[in-house]
């Protein structure tokens, strides 16, 4: 049963639309662009993904919370969502490895949140009118004085947002004896992404965004991955450039998600606002090389333009969506490099891809 909460909240639709539910996790006011997931499970992992950063996120499942939280299911350091929408989301949990509550969750992460909402009626809104911004309020109940507040928001097109989440640092894992050497461009990336290069026995060196390629080339990679991130790709005019000097030096390269929009971009392709994104742990994909299907998690509103793509000779189409014939993976015919635009690390969600690990190390040893 989900928690009864002494507020009230609202949540109102770029389009003027309007529901009304129950407070959850911090009182206030939060907005950006509403977007679904429709994963039963790993919630925690999806709120800190930092590919969602800049987005209210619909929980499309009914019982949301219901297993508690625990410090080690995240994928960064805090959570990335602006917001949370359910149909129940739970204070009461049954898993005894858990730490907290959602709602103590919520409260420690300064998240805002509304459940009691008809999660399925808004998905399928969502689905026909496409990604739109949203206000979620708590406080503010005045639907007139939100509808001033939204139209402040920024829309996702045209929105750089990488940078803002990537690391101020540079770091080191795995270990440093290892010759598979890859250098990690960290705009958003994931931590069980650079578990499963590390796994594979992997020494990675995660830099900044907006690191030079003199900076990378100064680690002496024997590889280069181009991580996932949130925002939009056209923008990124300084990982366009570093990743064409990548491309350049003719080392290994991957990419995933953004990456893998920005390896597209490299290569004159352009990239385009989705009508609603793919978000979720169920998406089929299938492999053209081998003529498998995979189970993907996904998690992106940009994508690759099909046609600039399959006009491009120098780009071979690896892996197309089976729901919408939408391009999920490139590899270049002159270059050792390759892309997905879907999640293989999958945390939540399938292990189905994780070869695509397997031949980004394979194609770094048999290039030494």
């Amino acid at each position: 049963m989900a928690t009864t909460s002494p507020y009230s909240a609202v949540l109102v639709l770029e389009d003027g639309t309007v529901f009304y539910g129950n407070a959850f996790g911090k009182k206030g006011i939060t907005s950006g662009e509403i977007c679904f997931n429709t994963g039963m499970t790993g919630y925690q992992e999806v709120f800190t993904d930092p590919s969602y950063y800049g987005q209210v996120l619909i929980m499309n499942t009914v019982h949301i919370g219901n297993y508690g939280t625990k410090a080690g299911d995240v994928e960064s350091d805090s959570v990335k969502v602006k917001g949370v929408i359910g149909r129940n989301l739970e204070e009461k949990y049954s898993r005894f490895m858990a730490d907290i509550s959602l709602q103590e969750y919520f409260d420690a992460q300064n998240v805002v949140a509304i459940d009691g909402i008809d999660t399925r009626a808004l998905v399928a809104h969502i689905r026909q009118q496409g990604a739109m911004n949203c206000i979620i309020s708590s406080g503010e109940l005045n639907v007139d004085v939100l509808k001033a507040e939204l139209k402040k928001v920024p829309s996702m097109d045209g929105l750089e947002l990488a940078s803002v989440v990537s690391t101020n640092e540079a770091y080191t894992l795995g270990d440093e004896s290892s010759s598979i050497r890859v250098a990690v461009l960290d705009f958003g990336i994931k931590r069980n992404i650079l578990n499963c290069m590390v796994e594979r026995g992997a020494f990675v060196k995660v830099f900044p965004a907006k690191t030079s390629f003199e900076t990378l080339e100064a680690f002496q990679p024997a590889g280069y991955f181009i991580s996932n991130g949130p925002g939009d790709p056209a923008p990124m005019d300084y990982a366009i450039v570093t990743v064409k000097q990548i491309l350049a030096s003719n080392k290994p390269l991957f990419g995933i998600c953004l990456g893998h929009q920005l390896l597209a971009l490299a290569n004159d392709i352009p990239t385009f606002k989705m009508h609603h994104g793919h978000r979720g742990l169920n998406h089929p994909v299938k492999n053209i090389i081998t003529g498998r299907s995979e189970i993907t998690t996904q998690n992106h509103g940009f994508g690759v333009d099909p046609k600039a793509v399959k006009a491009n000779t120098n780009v071979e189409i690896t892996h197309v969506n089976l729901n919408d014939d939408s391009i999920e993976g490139i590899r270049l015919k002159n270059k050792p490099a390759f892309s997905v635009q879907y999640h293989p690390e999958a945390t939540p969600g399938p292990h189905d891809s994780r070869y695509l690990f397997d031949d980004f190390i394979n194609l770094i040893q048999s290039a030494n």
